[in-house]
């Protein structure tokens, strides 16, 4: 009887090597060019880095260009703004912009970090301190400063963030820093216990500021010590909370076409320069790199083409504008 030159063999019979595992299910990984350019508006949780924040943006959007303007410590909450694709050219020209805070300022006590996640450092009775003080002191912060950061802040020490430097046990100096506080509001003054004063203020302030700083500074110049409770950026340049959204919200509205916390890259760019249309020729030259008449006014301007596309933010210098940041079509 004849039998098939290849039987296959019967199931669980030696091959001679091992069976093949069955490969689990890879998830789909979206190239970036799937995903339109856009800035996220995001309002941050508390207790996440604002790499937390970029990297969960990447997990829901499955991209990797993602990048933010202006860091906030994981104890802050509210407005982190987050570029996506090829409006991470924007954000070097977002960070600079004024911001505004809410912050708790709590009285009678130091901390190591200036914040309230730090050991104490010293404490004192706040009992004999009056409104009128602490609002004269608030006032010593309203202006053009020479600020000196928080020693556990990002600030660069001969090449080493400063708060790894803490964290070493090593003891230097930050040297002081220009920063403008525009303006402090005083909302409420409230006594936690006999000892603590609390006091919940607004702060309009030039970006690299730092409100933990503040807190610090005016507890200093009252004798009693002082640091941040609380931390919430409500805007950044004409950014808001109001346009916000969680990351998760925010990346899964941008995946889907559009909606609350995000904003599209030619609305991105002209909600913070003023936008020049330019004609379809002058379109095509931004694109090669080559320069157009001027502006005819100082600053970046948002070239727009004639189909509503960023095409670049151009810059007069002299009778041409040149391009400062292209953002090519694809």
């Amino acid at each position: 009887m004849s039998t098939p030159d290849h039987q296959p063999p019967d199931d669980g019979a030696p091959t001679g090597r091992p069976p093949r595992r069955p490969r689990p299910p890879q998830r789909r990984r979206t190239p970036d060019a799937d995903v339109p350019p856009a800035l996220l508006l995001v309002d941050k949780a508390p207790g996440m880095t604002s790499h937390d924040v970029v990297a969960r943006a990447r997990r829901v959007l499955s991209v990797r260009k993602v990048g933010h303007a202006g860091t906030l410590d994981p104890m802050a909450t509210g407005l982190l703004v987050l570029g996506v694709g090829a409006a991470t050219r924007l954000l070097g020209h977002l960070s600079g912009h004024d911001k505004t805070y809410e912050a708790t300022i709590r009285l009678g006590r130091s901390t190591v970090t200036d914040d309230r996640e730090g050991d104490v450092l010293a404490e004192a009775s706040t009992a004999e301190v009056t409104e009128d003080a602490v609002r004269a002191a608030l006032a010593g912060q309203v202006g053009a400063l020479q600020q000196v950061p928080s020693s556990v802040s990002a600030v660069k020490v001969d090449g080493r963030r400063s708060y790894d430097r803490v964290r070493a046990g090593e003891e230097f100096e930050l040297a002081p820093r220009s920063v403008t506080v525009h303006g402090i509001d005083v909302h409420r003054l409230g006594r936690p216990t006999p000892a603590l004063l609390d006091v919940d203020v607004t702060v309009r302030c030039s970006t690299g500021t730092y409100i933990r700083a503040i807190a610090r500074d005016v507890g200093a110049a009252l004798g009693v010590g002082g640091h941040l409770t609380a931390l919430r950026r409500t805007r950044s340049g004409p950014f808001s909370t109001d346009q916000a959204a969680e990351v998760e919200v925010a990346g899964a509205a941008l995946a889907a076409g559009g909606g609350h916390g995000v904003l599209g890259l030619t609305e991105a760019a002209t909600s913070v320069f003023p936008a020049r249309m330019v004609t379809a020729e002058q379109a095509q030259a931004l694109v090669h790199g080559q320069r157009v008449p001027a502006t005819g006014a100082p600053g970046l301007h948002a070239a727009v083409g004639p189909d509503g596309r960023l095409v670049a933010l151009v810059e007069d210098a002299g009778p041409r504008a040149k391009v400062t940041v292209g953002f090519p079509a694809g």
